[in-house]
């Protein structure tokens, strides 16, 4: 223990961040200490106050488990505030149609949106195939619950170096049916209405969700508008195969304020940026992502897993410096085959599978005359661009799972990935030739070692290698072709944890560290107000801590209080990196807070009222590669609390009422790394959030007999 202290005071942490590391490491001892004797099964450990699976609880990875109970407590608009309570992960949330999601620093210098994290639904990709993901358009009415696998620790998804998340659909129970209406109101024009209903019986289950999210925004231009369909379903075909489907509608019209500058965001961060603001600019779409999956038992030993996906999408948006026209369709393929047998008299699970996408972009830019005619917004002109793309992704891969003794496991994997891209301008007169390149082989291996020290106690030991392509806009030159010179951005991660339940269930605890080296890594240079080009600069070391400490137990009868603490702290740094003949090795990465704790508890009443509260602490972020500029840090208190009640004997009423930021703190909701002022203009680093902030609402849920 002195050690590993003694280590990690090296870190270039504050002094709060350091005590409360070190009360971190002396509480682990301590609880480890006094409840040594326990023999507690860990079948029901939890993470956040939710019950894991004993395979996951088991796994030698972090995994992180967010369920349908936790994203409940939140404002039924956004996950930000239910993922950032996760230790490793940080979401930025610019506006409700801008975020970003890092993990553990990955993807922090990403300009737009996130990337080199992938994301599934129901096993659906949600990523596209160069990488970039976005889970704005995900309802959170329809959500069961999340999964979050921090680093490259499971090789069956590929190309995702800072992790995967997935989202798992809201579960009926057999025999349930239902009708639910819901309607929340809040500040800042807030308003969204609800109407879902579902059925299930022993052979099948189906649930359907329309839902209508609008609001004006704190801030000048900003009103968003996003209707979205939602289709679940399952039919068992026989006593070993069922058939699952699901289809996500949505049309969406938001439009954007934009980052602002340092004046702008202390003396009026309610205002958007100029340009944005005179162009009225905005972004719209329609969207289509359906699947159809199919599990079958063959044997006791052999299980398989096929899932066909396809996703459309329709975009139109005016910026300032043009109009952009976008059309995307992908087509996938995912199947999965189990196998359990015994490998030289050892228990062992074989999984073999593939995953293929292929995509097709096509984009015209127009002119946007909105300067000659002030007021009224975005007016297209002549078209100057277009150009026609297709993306091929696929990924084998292999895992196996191997019980070496009754406390020992051994996980295995191994990932095979190629990624290509082809691209044709179709605007410019007289032939022009396809350019085609492709980004190799890229071999993905992963070993971990699993040991059960205590009944309830287990410790584990992993090495995993990963990597992330480079997006679109970084693999353009600025006169529009293929940059054959950019490599996939490669990164090797190592990780200990320990992970434990004590006091009869009723206490859990996880202390991770990690350490994770990238080379080849992507710098998005910008050369133009809209345009990035993307070069491999040098290498990054990503090392830290996470930890978790949950606690449940009842001062009452009737009700149950569940405190919980989380922390990161980590310190991320350019290890070689020399961009523009500027070395800019040992600086901080930007757009990443170096600690962040949360606090919380909810409670929970056997009459039916509910409270919940979470203070987060968010450490400063450095805006530039430099660190020649930085952001405060700050703190954030969100309360919530609820009461439902039967109005009939199968109908009940569900009310609630919520604070957000309710200590008003004056803060940056998100950053742009790397942000460049052009003539006279200052840089605009930063996205304002959001004041003290109200919501309330009601649901009504009729249960059929």
């Amino acid at each position: 223990m002195i050690r590993i202290i003694n280590m990690l005071m090296t870190l270039n942490l504050n002094t709060f961040s350091k005590f409360l590391l070190f009360l971190i490491l002396f509480s682990c001892a301590t609880v480890f200490g006094q409840v040594k004797k326990d023999t507690v099964s860990l079948s029901e450990l939890t993470i956040m106050n939710a019950p894991i699976r004993n395979s996951i609880q088991h796994s030698a990875a972090a995994v992180s488990i967010i369920t349908e109970k936790e994203i409940n407590q939140a404002d039924a608009v956004i996950l930000t505030p239910v993922l950032n309570k996760i230790p490793g992960v940080f979401m930025q949330q610019g506006a409700l149609n801008t975020s970003r999601i890092t993990i553990r620093g990955i993807g922090a210098r990403t300009q737009y949106g996130t990337a080199k994290i992938k994301a599934y639904f129901e096993g659906i990709p949600l990523s596209n195939a160069e990488g970039e993901t976005a889970l704005e358009d995900i309802d959170l009415e329809v959500l069961g619950g999340v999964e979050i696998i921090k680093g490259p620790n499971s090789t069956s998804f590929g190309a995702g170096l800072g992790g995967v998340i997935n989202l798992r659909a809201k579960q009926l129970d057999s025999g349930a049916s239902f009708a639910k209406t819901a309607t929340t109101f809040g500040s800042f024009g807030l308003t969204k209405q609800i109407v879902s209903a579902g059925y299930s019986d022993s052979q099948s289950g189906i649930f359907a969700n329309y839902s209508n999210l609008q609001q004006d925004g704190y801030r000048d231009n900003s009103d968003y508008n996003r209707q979205s369909l939602n289709l679940f379903g399952k039919q068992k075909l026989s006593e070993k195969s069922t058939l699952s489907f699901f289809g996500i509608a949505t049309r969406l019209k938001a439009y954007i304020p934009s980052s602002i500058s340092e004046t702008a965001f202390k003396t009026k961060p309610e205002s958007a940026a100029a340009t944005w603001l005179a162009a009225q600019g905005f972004e719209s779409y329609d969207k289509l992502l359906a699947g159809i999956g199919l599990e079958h038992q063959f044997s006791k030993k052999w299980s398989a897993d096929l899932s066909l996906f396809s996703n459309f999408r329709d975009a139109y948006e005016p910026r300032p410096f043009d109009i952009l026209e976008e059309k995307n369709s992908m087509l996938g393929f995912r199947a999965k085959v189990n196998y359990k047998a015994s490998l030289f008299y050892l228990p062992n699970t074989i999984s073999l599978g593939t995953e293929f996408m292929t995509e097709n972009y096509a984009f015209s830019l127009f002119r946007n005359l909105y300067q000659s005619s002030p007021g009224q917004g975005s007016i297209q002109g002549d078209q100057f661009s277009e150009m026609e793309q297709k993306r091929g992704y696929w990924n084998g891969f292999i895992q196996m799972e191997t019980k070496l003794s009754d406390k020992l496991n051994l996980e295995s994997g191994l990932a095979f990935n190629t990624t290509n891209y082809s691209q044709q301008d179709v605007f410019l007169s007289g032939e022009n030739p396809k350019e085609k390149y492709t980004f190799g082989s890229v071999w993905s291996p992963r070993l971990a070692l699993s040991y059960t020290i205590g009944e309830a106690k287990n410790v584990y030991v992993s090495f995993s290698k990963g990597f992330s392509v480079p997006t679109v806009a970084e693999t353009l030159t600025p006169d529009g072709k293929l940059n054959t010179n950019l490599q996939s951005e490669k990164g090797v991660n190592y990780e200990i944890g320990f992970k434990a339940n004590f006091l009869d269930k009723k206490l859990y605890t996880e202390l991770i560290f990690y350490s994770a080296q990238i080379k080849d890594l992507l710098v998005a240079r910008r050369v133009a107000e809209d345009q990035y080009v993307g070069i491999n600069a040098g290498e990054s070391s990503h090392k830290g801590l996470e930890f978790l400490l949950n606690y449940k137990f009842r001062p009452h009868s009737n009700i149950q209080l569940n405190p919980y603490f989380s922390a990161t702290i980590n310190r991320f740094e350019f290890k070689d990196f020399v961009d523009n003949d500027t070395d800019y090795s040992g600086k901080l990465l930007p757009a990443v807070p170096d600690t962040q704790f949360n606090f919380g508890f909810d409670v929970v009443s056997d009459t039916g009222f509910n409270f919940n509260a979470s203070y987060r602490l968010t450490g400063k972020m450095y805006l530039d590669d430099a660190n020649s500029k930085e952001t405060s840090g700050y703190q954030l208190l969100d309360v919530k609390a609820g009461y439902g009640f039967f109005i009939l004997k199968n109908v009940k009423m569900e009310i609630n009422l919520g604070i957000q930021n309710a200590l008003n703190e004056k803060y940056a909701a998100s950053v742009l790394p790397n942000a460049v002022g052009f003539g006279t203009a200052p840089a605009r680093y930063y996205y304002p959030g959001n004041p003290v902030n109200y919501y309330g609402g009601f649901s009504v849920v009729y249960a059929f007999k």
